[in-house]
């Protein structure tokens, strides 16, 4: 097999050459402002650095009154061409920071909103958010700061060097022989500092996810008075982020006092043999002077480059996490030519459909099912039959691996997923709801509803009665799923929006098995109301709502055992019948 040789994925060339391909350059404008700004304040640093010659041969050794005072002036034109120039170039960069951030941030969510239904089940909600926190903050400090005094450090160490070769070629090469003995430890520092960025970015996603699930279920830790047990894995993760934040300060410690050490010696050898090339007539005080403020003032972006080194490689490590999920592609999407669904009648057949989650998992064998155009089809059957699956395969969250579904003929395969999805309204057990108004979460079926619309939904769903009731009534916040509101009221806000989205195709979990007597009268009332002229496939835990559906399909470990109305089944005495009698006597 024949090797790329280009860079690795995760090398840093290669992020930091995406990053510009991707995300810079198309504010290429803004960038040459600020590189130009840089370059303007880069050559200011070095030119206060070249005024000590003329200050101490032509001031104060040659006493030209003159120059005393053309020397000031210019110190203080560089001084305000400098604070222009950096001003410029901080604010350009620093734009162009939180810029480059926002748009990864909105490329990520897209994208995660195009992902396959699979992504988020494989992957705690958490360690997803922590994508858009964690590592976007660690990202943000290395474009926005390290980057930035990358480049403007670089670009002053360059001109500061050009000033020191003018002065004096021959202390040049004594300064430049000391610094290359300080690479190769930096180096190594440099690759440690990357791994531990990684792994304490890895345990901080692990820390995120612990803490997004036990605060969902907060009410289970609670109940089963498990805080310390829950204490306890949290001090585990929290103990290991210490173990690698206090290697990772011990890193960043070792690489100042290195550059320390190493410029001591530099700086000794040059002071040595200046003063020598000084006494000895080779060079004037003012060169020699010039020579040694020049390369001090080096040393500050030599230090300062081995200061954002840890931050830098932090941001690389971040990079190459966001990067990773970005270049994980969905396997469900349109093919070529997939065109939009067409649903005259919403006739809707599975044939020979199998499926399964991976090798060991349960799914559907050989399902075959036929819902005709505006009947009502219920799917009954002990927990973990397969009656879900059969939803997220409707729906296209996971594709089929055998057979096919139509809708009107028309393989769901073969069209575009929008369309698809728009043909159906979903009603689930678990209402979702968001952090918003009771009329943004009914509107949410059709977003471009009108507020006429919004209330006939809600009338209709026989949720207008208490909508009225709520502190600004239609402007109410819910609250994070809807909390504050009942099981009943969240339900009937879910048929709402189900009827608001009008779709010819129904997939209905039972919406009634958690709620009170009073409540499930309602949600039924509105149930019956949704299904009106519309195809409708139904789950059903309570057997007594579908005994007047049109067709029932018992489903058992993934395969259909029988069909029937209600009557036929019970008339048998098989599945069915037994799942009746069950819930009868219970």
């Amino acid at each position: 097999m024949k090797r790329s040789s280009g860079p690795s994925r995760h090398s840093a060339r290669y992020l930091l050459m995406r990053l510009m391909r991707e995300h810079v350059w198309r504010y290429r404008k803004r960038l040459s402002l600020a590189v130009f700004c840089m370059v303007v304040a880069a050559c200011m640093t070095a030119a206060n650095a070249y005024m000590m010659q003329p200050m101490l041969d032509r001031v104060f050794i040659e006493k030209n009154r003159t120059m005393l005072v053309v020397v000031p002036a210019a110190v203080l034109l560089i001084a305000i061409i400098n604070a222009a120039a950096s001003y410029g170039q901080a604010f350009s960069m620093r734009y162009l920071g939180q810029r480059i951030i926002a748009d990864l941030q909105t490329r990520l969510f897209g994208h995660l909103m195009q992902s396959d239904l699979a992504l988020f089940h494989d992957q705690a909600s958490g360690r997803l958010i922590s994508r858009f926190t964690n590592d976007i903050q660690m990202l943000r400090q290395a474009v926005s700061t390290a980057l930035v005094a990358l480049t403007r450090e670089m670009l002053s160490m360059i001109f500061l060097i050009g000033v020191m070769v003018y002065q004096s070629w021959q202390l040049s090469l004594v300064a430049a022989a000391v610094f290359p003995l300080a690479i190769y430890p930096v180096m190594r520092l440099s690759k440690r500092m990357r791994k531990l960025a990684d792994g304490a970015q890895v345990q901080l996603g692990e820390f995120t996810a612990r803490l997004d699930e036990v605060f969902q279920g907060v009410r289970t830790v609670k109940a089963y008075n498990r805080g310390h047990y829950e204490e306890l894995r949290a001090r585990g993760i929290i103990e290991g982020l210490f173990s690698l934040y206090f290697k990772a300060a011990r890193v960043q410690a070792a690489s100042s006092p290195l550059m320390e050490a190493f410029s001591g010696f530099a700086i000794a050898a040059v002071i040595g043999y200046g003063g020598w090339q000084v006494l000895e007539g080779v060079t004037t005080p003012g060169a020699f002077f010039s020579f040694v403020t020049a390369f001090i003032m080096a040393y500050r972006p030599v230090k300062a480059l081995a200061g954002v080194n840890t931050t830098l490689q932090e941001g690389f490590a971040a990079a190459s996490r966001l990067f990773d999920a970005l270049d994980t592609m969905p396997r469900i999407k349109d093919r070529p030519g997939a065109r939009p669904l067409v649903v005259p009648h919403g006739h809707v057949q599975f044939t020979d459909v199998s499926f399964r989650y991976a090798a060991d998992a349960a799914g559907v064998e050989h399902i075959t099912l036929d819902i005709p155009s505006g009947k009502k089809v219920a799917l009954v059957g002990h927990s973990g039959g397969g009656k879900t699956t059969l939803f997220n395969l409707m729906l296209r969250f996971y594709e089929v691996d055998d057979g096919t579904i139509a809708v009107d003929g028309q393989d769901i395969r073969s069209v575009t997923l929008s369309s698809l999805r728009e043909a159906i309204a979903y009603v689930p057990q678990e209402t979702v709801l968001f952090d918003d108004t009771v009329r943004a979460n009914i509107a949410y079926g059709r977003l471009d509803a009108s507020p006429s619309d919004i209330y006939e939904a809600a009338i209709a769903a026989h949720a207008e009665e208490f909508i009225i009731r709520l502190p600004q009534g239609y402007d109410t916040l819910i609250g994070p799923h809807g909390v504050r509101l009942s099981g009943g009221q969240r339900q009937r806000l879910s048929i709402a929006r189900a009827m608001l989205k009008n779709a010819p195709i129904l997939l209905l979990d039972e919406a009634t098995s958690a709620l009170d007597n009073a409540s499930e009268r309602m949600v039924q009332e509105a149930l019956s109301r949704l299904m009106e002229n519309r195809t409708t496939l139904m789950i059903a835990h309570r057997l007594s709502t579908i005994i007047h559906a049109d067709l029932i399909y018992v489903i058992e470990q993934g395969k259909v055992v029988e069909s029937g109305t209600h009557a036929q089944l019970r008339a048998r005495g098989n599945a069915y019948h037994r799942l009746y009698a069950e819930q009868a006597a219970s």
